[in-house]
This record gives structure tokens, C-alpha cells and sequence, in this order.
């Protein structure tokens, strides 16, 4: 029942996740492309720093913006923080379901660090908390003034903690946890200095004040940095499902390598909408291309060596029962699962024939099975299970 139960909840928790985090970056990405999309017009007012024309699902919009604030405070205005909120809030649940109550199998790999679960979750909030202070003093530092500089200096800071993770966690959980360090930083942003900002200026216009535009311009930065890691932080989020990415050697330079595709591009789409000219935005494609080269040529599969050995059916199914199906039979014995994960049952040699590529990527061109290596499948075993499946493709 405990198993079912947390079933459940990784399911309501993950599609929570996911509607207020698409909610998020949805209010993100119109926000961004309406910022650029001002052009100052004949008509404009006192303080107003230009206006926007939109249309969509049939009806016309005519938006201004100041370039601080209205002379007097609106009778209504609508805040957009919730669904950065509660992203952070559910994707904390998820990581604690998924990762924290099953750190053993998800976030722990002996060969790479043996420790007890509670030093895995306990490194998992520290390092969380210690990228947004490390990230926020760096901003409110002479360097967060000089765009290029800071960039750099927030690119290193992402590929250094993915290298500190992947010393520390198996290949899921230190990506997982990249995700999480950047998921971290860019809601930290909207409610400690984002939301404050502007309920600062809120205050001042109350107070017949006038609002400081220091305070508009730290938000609109550390806004345009949340839209450039965006892209990143997503395929990080689902990079638990694609062994290549999780489980390659140097995962840690696979981030590094996702964030030159990531940021780029979202760079030419905000510039794009931005009305720049394909000539002067060229170069962002471009080196996303390149990013995506070297990712492809880093993690293109090399042929396993068998060494001509030829393993019978009773030897491999030996294998598995010793080291599959706890998890992967049509009664799961272990007591993380009720049913076979992803419907993958490995029982017989024709599960294991109609599941061989399954198997090939996630076992035999990566170690992401079994979860942890819970069962201390060796090499050896592993190239085994390599020969039988090169013999059944």
C-alpha cells in the first residue's frame, strides 16, 4: 500500500508540476515578448515609454509601459507570482517522493559515492540553498552590472555544481539536481527579489512617492536571466527519461553543452520577436548548432565489446532474475514497485528480445540499470547480457 500510495503521489504532484510550471513559463515568455514589442507612438502620455498593438483569439489590445511607474496607483492591478510559487513548491514535493524517499535506488550509486540516505538528502538541500546565495551575491556584486562577465560567471557556477553533483549522485540524481540548482535560482529570483521589488514601488506610489527605478531595473534583470535558463532547465527536468544524457561519463559537460544550445536559442526567439535583423542574431543559432554537434559526437554510441562470446538463453535469464525482475516482472518484488516500470517485464527470452533496446541503452551502453545499482551487476555481467542481446537484434 505504501508503494501505491507514493504511486499516487508522484503522479498528482508531477501533473501539478507541470500545469503551474507551464502557467510560469508561459506568463514568462508572453511578458518577455510584450517587453520587446514597445515602440513609442504619437499619443503617448506622461511617463510612458512606449505601446504595443496586439491581437489574439479574435480581440485587439492596446498595452503601455512606463518606464517606472504610473503617476497614481491603479484601482486594479494583477500580480503574476503563484505559478512561479507553486512550481517550486511541487517540484520540492516531487524531488522529495521520487528522490528523497528513494534515494537508495534513485539518488545513490556506490561506485560513485556510498553514503547512508540521509547525507544524500541533506547534501541535496544544502547545495540547493547554496546555489541561490552563491547566484544572488554574485548578481548584487560589481559583476552583476557587466552583462557578458556575469554570464560567464553564472555559466561556470551551473557547470561547476553539474561536476559537484555527478561525484556525489548517480547519473539520474545529478541531473535531476542540476535541474533543481537552476529551478532553485529562478524562483528564488521572482520571491526574493522579483515580487519585493515591485511591492516596494507599490508602497512608494501609495505614499505619493516616487517609485525607485533602481528597484524595476534589478527585477527586469534577474526576469531576463529566469528566460534565459529556461530552455536548459527544462531539458534537465526530463533528462531522467534519456540514459545518454543521465548516465554518459561526462554528464557534467553534456550541462555545459546544454546550455550553449538552450541559452542561444532562446536569445534568438527574444530578439527575433524584438524585430532584429536575421544578420545581427545569426550567431545564436549558430552556436547553438554547434553545442548540439558536440553533444551528438559526445554521446554517439560505441559498439560494446562481447568478445565473441555466446551466452544461452538459460545463462542470461539467470542473469536478470538475479539482477531485473525484483523491479521489471509482472509481480514486482521489490517494495519501491507494484507493477513493472514503464510495463517492462523481463522474465522470459522473449521479453528480453521484444526489450532489447530498452535494455541495450539502458544497461549495456549505460549503467542506469538497475536504479543505484542496487544489485552490484558488474562489467562482466554486463557484457554478457551485451553478447546475448547483439545476438537476438
Amino acid at each position: 500500500m505504501l508503494a501505491y500510495a507514493a504511486d499516487w503521489m508522484n503522479i498528482l504532484t508531477r501533473w501539478f508540476h507541470l500545469i503551474v510550471g507551464i502557467g510560469w513559463i508561459g506568463t514568462s515568455f508572453f511578458f518577455v515578448a510584450l517587453d520587446v514589442s514597445f515602440r513609442r507612438e504619437a499619443g503617448n502620455g506622461p511617463g510612458v515609454a512606449g505601446s504595443a498593438w496586439l491581437v489574439h483569439g479574435g480581440s485587439f489590445y492596446h498595452v503601455d509601459r512606463y518606464t517606472v511607474a504610473p503617476p497614481v496607483f491603479p484601482a486594479f492591478l494583477k500580480w503574476y507570482k503563484w505559478d512561479a510559487y507553486l512550481t517550486f513548491v511541487s517540484g520540492i514535493v516531487l524531488l522529495s517522493v521520487q528522490y528523497w524517499l528513494n534515494a537508495r535506488a534513485y539518488l545513490i550509486d556506490p561506485k560513485i559515492l556510498a553514503m547512508d540516505p540521509w547525507m544524500a538528502i541533506a547534501i541535496s538541500i544544502v547545495s540547493l540553498t547554496a546555489g541561490w546565495l552563491i547566484y544572488d551575491a554574485i548578481c548584487r556584486s560589481p559583476l552583476g552590472r557587466t552583462t557578458l562577465p556575469l554570464a560567464a560567471v553564472v555559466f561556470a557556477l551551473i557547470v561547476g555544481a553539474a561536476w559537484g553533483f555527478t561525484h556525489v549522485y548517480s547519473g539520474r540524481g545529478a541531473l535531476i539536481h542540476v535541474g533543481a540548482f537552476v529551478g532553485t535560482i529562478m524562483a528564488a529570483n521572482v520571491f526574493r527579489v522579483i515580487i519585493p521589488g515591485q511591492r516596494r514601488m507599490v508602497e512608494q506610489l501609495i505614499a505619493g512617492e516616487t517609485p525607485d527605478a533602481r528597484l524595476g531595473a534589478i527585477a527586469k534583470q534577474r526576469s531576463v536571466h529566469n528566460t534565459y535558463l529556461t530552455l536548459p532547465v527544462l531539458l534537465m527536468m526530463v533528462s531522467n527519461h534519456y540514459p545518454v544524457l543521465t548516465n554518459h561519463p561526462q554528464s557534467w559537460l553534456l550541462v555545459a553543452l546544454i546550455l550553449v544550445i538552450g541559452g542561444p536559442m532562446r536569445h534568438f526567439i527574444v530578439r527575433h520577436e524584438a524585430g532584429d535583423s536575421l544578420v545581427k542574431i545569426v550567431w545564436a543559432p549558430a552556436l547553438a548548432a554547434l553545442g548540439l554537434v558536440a553533444a551528438l559526437i559526445l554521446t554517439a554510441p560505441k559498439a560494446a565489446p562481447t568478445g565473441g562470446a555466446v551466452v544461452s538463453d538459460a545463462a542470461v535469464l539467470a542473469l536478470t532474475a538475479k539482477h531485473c525482475t525484483m523491479c521489471h516482472a509482472e509481480r514486482p518484488t521489490h517494495e519501491g514497485f507494484t507493477e513493472a516500470p514503464k510495463g517492462v517485464t523481463l522474465g522470459t527470452a522473449a521479453d528480453l528480445a521484444r526489450f532489447a533496446p530498452l535494455i541495450k541503452a539502458q544497461a549495456i551502453d549505460t549503467d542506469a540499470m538497475p536504479l543505484g545499482n542496487e544489485t552490484g551487476i558488474t562489467d562482466a555481467e554486463r557484457a554478457l547480457l551485451g553478447a546475448w542481446v547483439a545476438a537476438h537484434p
